[in-house]
């Protein structure tokens, strides 16, 4: 583990001041003033200045937290095994994974000859099962037939921020293509490695995007750009080894509401390009053996009709055929198949019918059996299906709430499906699931160290009350002998104790509960950790994302101060032991909470929070914005909806006073940023921080930004925890817990 070097803590005790600048915002002969306006210009030396100074203020604020921080690092750090393997994934005739190395930042991608094997009982394949200390030294050893493909660590060497973005072989298993950013800018450069001499292409793609697809002919590459909005918005073509400057320009997107990706499909038949906005999409294709043809139109676009696409090879019962997952005819999806060539749209069959609450996600076609991924009642399941009969079953699941998921599935003939499962008290665990007994086995629980018990935690579902009278879900957990409870032995729970309710709600993302070892270092502590499944994700199907969404946007901020209140009124917790958290469009959760319900909280955690949102949704040159239209409206043509985002925008929402006139003081706060963001601005959360600072000096109000980091924040793992430490300690000392 790399030495801890602790930052200078001898800030300034007195928060800095930003210049107000007045600028007149004008739309639908509203106007607004924007005292801050100044500070989204990176390229001002006196917006660094400021943020330099706002980190130095930070920096001193909390400087009397800097053992928790360290002793909360410590015990995140020694519950971790910091050198450890993935479980294998067999691709032809080689086992793909990747491994960690105690003290290195970043992952190491290897593979080493399958021998016949499949992957599915070799060292390194699977730990102790009860998410302890895993078996010996076998385990996480470098196996001796091992390639490392590539290593992270020497890659970012030199460089204060690293990420990873593609990273695929060859269907011949010789090339490994790979594209990196050293920013956090989201820009990426792609290169080339000849897996069997070790050698580099010596072309490098710029500008590239996630997405990428080896044809079958090994050399060709299809690749993503972005534009200048950072909207992937381009496909090209490249031969590993020719001028960069030879690259073909596929297929460039003229709607600006789309983007582009490409993959392959599972049976490797053919390559997809698809083509998304929010509500529409459309896939195109192109036969993976045929690199330089064009690609087909599986079925044009409709406003408002999304699908997604997969092949099926097929068998001698069953014709080969597209997979299409779509909301056409049906609000939470249904499944059809179409022919190779796509057809007429009439001549489509329905394989799995739509289902009201039931909402089919995903599907993964295999040789002989369907994999169908669905949710209900805001849980996730996996089912299996015979391709030639259907018949289908549920693979069952031990725990409520909890997560379940496709793992990684790279050969189309195999009969085992590996699948993945968590719940806020079971780590990360990898199974292999044998479709002809349909049975189950454990292959790797992610080690927890330190002597973790899962049975000394305790995880439960609980529902809040909206104020139209939806139900809202909440997943809690809990260590019991931590907490003052009504009965430990029974449902009374936890009594007073101090909270972290945490909350997103946008995009139909899902905040499916999952395990966290770092989050061992609150509930030890005696904290409960909530997740409030608010309207706006997909936690319950495709309504309750529309019912989140453009007007009706606020349901996402009110249903989650109902399920603040059913705590407190459960007596779980209470105002001044309740923390909320949330980032990105969560971060403009947390700030319409504030704004809302100020004395709910004791303190708010707001990471790259999107809070000036209507001044960032009118500019039309900001990137994204308009691919965010049809997420929360476009307020540049629509009066009423323009209305609506400035009734809850935190930033032109900040209020002085409370509802009897008294001057108003916010939960504590920590807002954080990163410089380099393509998603969020970082003068967002400078603005903010400014605006509660200058409204009462009272608030305490803390910024952190990241000035050589993007939307993700720290790159390193190292870092990564260290910044999570920070949280953690900032969180434990609004409640007035220390050590």
């Amino acid at each position: 583990m790399p030495d801890e070097v602790l930052p200078d803590r001898s800030g300034p005790i007195t928060p800095p001041i930003a210049e107000r600048r007045p600028v007149e915002l004008e739309a639908h002969g509203d106007v607004r003033i924007d005292d801050w306006y100044w500070l989204r210009d990176k390229e001002d030396p006196e917006v660094i200045e400021y943020l330099r100074a706002e980190n130095a203020f930070t920096d001193g604020a909390t400087a009397h937290t800097a053992e928790l921080r360290t002793l909360l690092f410590e015990e995140m750090v020694e519950r971790i095994e910091e050198s450890d393997l993935s479980v294998p994934v067999r691709k032809g005739p080689w086992l793909y994974y990747h491994r960690t190395v105690e003290g290195q930042s970043y992952g190491i991608h290897c593979r080493r000859p399958a021998h016949g094997d499949d992957g599915r009982g070799q060292a390194g394949d699977a730990g102790d099962g009860d998410g302890g200390a895993g078996g010996g030294d076998t385990e996480h050893d470098a196996p001796d037939d091992e390639v490392v493909m590539l290593d992270e660590n020497t890659l970012a060497a030199g460089n204060d921020y690293f990420a990873l973005g593609n990273l695929a072989v060859s269907p011949d298993h010789r090339w490994l293509a790979y594209s990196v950013d050293t920013t956090g800018a989201e820009r990426f450069t792609m290169r080339f490695r000849d897996l069997q001499t070790g050698e580099e292409s010596p072309e490098s793609l710029e500008h590239t995007s996630y997405g990428m697809a080896w044809a079958n002919d090994n050399a060709t590459v299809f690749f993503v750009r972005v534009d200048e909005a950072m909207r992937p918005f381009q496909l090209w073509r490249h031969v590993v080894g020719a001028d960069p400057a030879q690259a073909e320009l596929v297929y460039e997107e003229p709607d600006e509401h789309f983007y582009l990706g490409v993959g392959r499909t599972r049976d490797d038949e053919y390559i997809l390009l698809e083509l998304d906005s929010k509500v529409t999409s459309e896939v195109r294709f192109l036969r993976g053996d045929d690199p330089g043809g064009s690609f087909s139109v599986l079925a044009d676009r409709r406003q408002g009709v999304e699908y997604s696409a997969d092949h099926d090879r097929g068998s001698a019962a069953r014709p080969s055929r597209f997979l299409v997952v779509t909301n056409d005819e049906a609000e939470d999806f249904r499944l059809l198949e179409a022919p190779d060539n796509g057809g007429d749209h009439g001549d489509w069959r329905e394989v799995i019918p739509h289902r009201p609450g039931i909402r089919l996600d995903a599907i993964d076609p295999f040789a002989d059996h369907l994999v169908v991924y669905e949710r209900e009642d805001g849980e996730t399941r996996i089912r299996v299906v015979d391709a030639d009969s259907g018949d289908s079953s549920p693979i069952g699941q031990p725990e409520s709430p909890s997560t379940v998921w496709g793992g990684a599935n790279a050969e189309y003939e195999s009969t085992n499906l590996r699948y993945e499962y968590t719940s806020l008290v079971t780590p990360r665990s990898v199974y292999d699931y044998d479709v002809a007994t349909a049975s189950a086995v454990l292959r790797k629980r992610q080690p927890v160290l330190g002597g973790f018990d899962p049975g000394r935690y305790r995880t439960e579902r609980r529902w809040a009350t909206a104020d139209d009278g939806t139900q809202v879900p909440m997943s809690l957990v809990y260590r019991p002998d931590a907490c003052a409870t009504d009965d430990s032995d029974g449902p009374g729970g936890p009594r007073g104790a101090p909270c972290l309710l945490y909350g997103y709600g946008s995009y139909e993302a899902s905040m499916d509960p999952s395990f966290s070892s770092l989050r061992l270092s609150l509930l030890d502590r005696g904290f409960v950790f909530a997740i409030a499944h608010v309207r706006g994700g997909g936690e319950m199907g495709r309504r309750w994302y529309e019912e989140g969404k453009l007007l009706a946007k606020p349901n996402t901020f009110t249903d989650f101060i109902a399920c603040a209140r059913a705590l407190i009124a459960a007596g779980t917790t209470t105002p001044d032991r309740l923390v909320a958290r949330g980032g990105s469009a969560g971060g403009l959760l947390m700030g319409a909470v504030a704004n809302l319900a100020p004395d709910l909280f004791r303190a708010i955690v707001a990471e790259v929070p999107f809070v000036d949102c209507l001044t960032t949704i009118l500019d039309e040159t900001l990137p994204l914005t308009v691919l965010e239209w049809e997420e929360w409206g476009n307020p540049v043509e629509d009066p009423e909806i323009y209305a609506v985002m400035k009734s809850y925008s935190p930033y032109d929402n900040v209020r002085s006073v409370d509802e009897h006139g008294e001057p108003l003081r916010y939960p504590d706060i920590l807002a954080t940023a990163g410089l380099s963001d393509p998603r969020v601005g970082f003068w967002e959360p400078a603005k903010w921080t400014a605006k509660l600072r200058a409204t009462n000096p009272d608030n305490r109000v803390l910024l952190k930004t990241e000035l050589g980091a993007g939307h993700g924040g720290p790159s390193g793992r190292y870092d990564a925890w260290r910044d999570e430490a920070f949280v953690y300690a900032f969180i434990l000392d609004a409640v007035g817990i220390g050590s």
